[in-house]
């Protein structure tokens, strides 16, 4: 049985579309030349910071961090960046007797911003900073299993992407499901392994309480 729910951050519960777009401004291009850029690198299957060295090389990614914080435009996202359907189902979700986190590639500037957003609504919020270790790495998926009080099972993990998300997550013994969404769930919903690998298949979080009760249903 799923008696435990984690979601990825990015293009699951945080819409980064305004993010990437404060990026396209610092780097001093338009922001569809941008978005077109990035969609690209995704689609050939590449580190989507290499979007970022195709108009600056040698950008340093954590360096320019920084720069953007001193210079008072840090990177940012509140309550009006969440998907829709974020609060009504993470309510559903714990009213159904889940165990929830949230855990991700997110610095700790994005961990602190989660904790103001999130922290009467999940039991645990983790982050790659926080731990050291970010996705794909399979330490993540370890650090994830050690934090949830239950096997990795019976542990569901909500992502967007198959490399970063489901692929490692599956292969760490968990439950997945892949929300269609943002920038790698559009781009990556046709490939073979979106069919057949995650346990379940989502437009949006909404789905997730109706789908994890059958589930569980099924397993009694």
């Amino acid at each position: 049985m799923i008696r435990a729910v984690v979601f990825d951050v990015g293009e699951c519960l945080v819409d980064e579309t305004r993010e990437y777009g404060t990026w396209a401004d610092w780097l001093g291009v338009p922001r569809h030349t941008f978005a077109a850029v990035f969609g690209a690198v995704i689609a050939r299957g590449q580190d989507y910071r290499d979007t970022f060295q195709i108009f600056r090389p040698g950008f340093d990614l954590y360096e320019e961090r920084e720069k953007r914080a001193a210079a008072g435009k840090p990177e940012w996202f509140g309550e009006e960046d969440l998907y829709p359907d974020v609060r009504s189902a993470l309510a559903e979700l714990r009213a159904a007797g889940l165990w929830l986190a949230i855990a991700g590639n997110q610095t700790v500037r994005a961990g602190g911003l989660l904790r103001e957003l999130f922290t009467g609504d999940v039991d645990l919020i983790g982050t790659s900073d926080d731990w050291g270790a970010s996705k794909p790495d399979p330490e993540f998926f370890v650090r994830v299993a050690k934090a949830v009080p239950f096997s990795a099972h019976e542990t569901l993990y909500v992502g967007d992407r198959l490399d970063n998300d489901i692929r490692p997550a599956v292969a760490a013994g968990m439950r997945t499901a892949l929300i269609r969404r943002g920038p790698w769930g559009t781009i990556q919903q046709d490939d073979p392994a979106a069919a057949n690998l995650p346990t379940f298949r989502i437009g949006g979080l909404a789905e997730l309480t109706e789908k994890i009760a059958k589930f569980n249903a099924a397993a009694r």
